[in-house]
């Protein structure tokens, strides 16, 4: 995603549809490939419904976030948004707990695509898969691959492909076109068939719904590179439709044709669609796209890490080395501190190879959904809205809370909060010292 940014300031001004566009392809990752997995096991059917919420939300912090660029462009976007609104120490403490979002977001996607690899070696160790994307994603990062930026657009396009694939498949399948193969309704017409683990577990899963659409943040960063600024918000509108009817269609045909309990954080639910038509070509080549879009996103982060620190370093809010650039102007201190960033994930993903992928993607879409209500609360400082877009406001808040609190009634995701909590107390107790030292 982060390299969708780079690549957009790269060029020249671009109109409000290419932006959709761009957000549509880089937006699409794993977490929609496989967290999306959690989700169904937890909420069944309903995820059609959370998918709607989550777009509510989204487009909420996004409209906030448009308004405020296209009021006031700025190379900082939310950070500088939050640092006009309540002080320095709110722009620092957002772009480090957004720095710490997208490393757990980067762990997160380099796990999930260890797990789509061990569908083709399955007796290799996750924590074996995730050394080697790990030293690939830093060897693209130090050698500057020439035209990676166009490549990415590749990915993207990829991604949208082997979705729309995957519908055609499943509507083909429902319409008897296949005759060898079985696509009826896979759950009764009952409480029990639409609340699998009741509305906890509805409630539970919202998380992962949400993290299926980060990323949004980044929109309006790019949105300086419109060509009419305040067009920013009818290319988010637009965006963030497409995602929705993608996500609803892929998602809606997988729990319609597969078993709830058939689901799981193993492989990607469309992997394992794909495999109960016994389509083995069809699911080879799908799950090829998945590692390489998957990959595609997490050296994107990679890039996205390293430019957030470099900023941060310019600011004066993290040490100057950061800032420092060597051979291809790479700024190898902060890719430096991402490789041990990977490293973690490695030896975390050692120690506990289970739920590592629940762990790190609860932990990572709750730090990024406080980034989201910090934007929600600079919207209303800084801008002079109406009521109606107060009213609007509080839902996004409320929306964004109901995903929050929702973590800590399960066990497993309850962890993730706590590891988020932590980063946010160290952030904060940074802050706080860091406040006295600019007085």
């Amino acid at each position: 995603m982060k390299t969708c940014a780079k690549q957009v300031k790269q060029a020249k001004k671009i109109k409000w549809w290419q932006l959709s566009l761009i957000g549509v392809g880089c937006t699409i990752g794993t977490g929609f490939f496989l967290g999306s997995a959690i989700a169904i096991q937890r909420s069944g059917p309903m995820i059609l419904l959370l998918f709607v919420l989550a777009a509510l939300a989204t487009y909420i912090v996004y409209d906030a976030l448009s308004s405020m660029t296209s009021a006031d462009p700025q190379k900082g976007s939310f950070r500088t948004y939050a640092k006009k609104a309540y002080g320095r120490w709110a722009g620092f403490s957002n772009g480090w707990v957004y720095w710490t979002s997208e490393l757990l977001i980067m762990g997160s996607q380099l796990i999930a695509i260890s797990i789509f690899a061990q569908f083709w070696f399955p007796n290799l160790p996750l924590w074996i898969m995730s050394s080697v994307f790990s030293v690939l994603g830093i060897g693209v990062i130090i050698t500057g691959v020439v035209g990676f930026e166009k490549v990415e657009n590749v990915f993207g396009a990829m991604k949208i492909a082997a979705i729309l694939m995957f519908i055609i498949i499943c509507f083909l399948a429902l319409s008897g076109v296949f005759p060898d193969v079985s696509a009826e309704r896979s759950f009764p017409l009952t409480m029990e068939g639409f609340f699998p683990e009741g509305f906890k577990g509805v409630w539970t899963g919202f998380i992962f719904v949400l993290y299926a659409f980060a990323g949004i943040e980044v929109m309006g960063i790019m949105s300086n590179e419109l060509e009419d600024t305040k067009q920013a918000a009818k290319a988010g509108r637009v965006m963030i439709s497409v995602l929705t009817i993608i996500y609803l269609l892929s998602i809606g045909l997988a729990v319609w044709i597969s078993p709830l309990d058939s689901f799981s954080t193993d492989e990607s639910p469309f992997i394992m669609v794909l495999q109960q038509f016994n389509f083995t070509v069809i699911t080879h080549i799908f799950n090829g796209v998945l590692i390489i879009g998957g990959f595609s996103t997490m050296v994107a982060s990679l890039y996205g890490i390293t430019t957030i620190l470099t900023s941060l370093a310019e600011d004066r809010d993290a040490p100057k080395i950061f800032a420092k650039t060597g051979f291809r102007d790479v700024p190898y201190y902060s890719v430096l501190v991402t490789a041990i960033g990977l490293v973690g994930s490695i030896v975390v993903a050692l120690l506990l190879p289970d739920k590592i992928y629940e762990y790190i993607t609860t932990a990572a879409s709750l730090m990024l959904l406080y980034i989201w209500i910090f934007i929600l609360y600079s919207y209303h400082k800084l801008i002079k809205i109406t009521k109606f877009s107060e009213i609007k406001r509080w839902i996004g808040i409320g929306l964004l809370l109901i995903g929050i609190v929702g973590t800590l009634f399960d066990q497993t995701a309850r962890i993730g909060f706590f590891i988020s909590f932590g980063f946010i107390a160290i952030i904060a107790t940074v802050t706080f010292f860091m406040r006295k030292k600019w007085h």
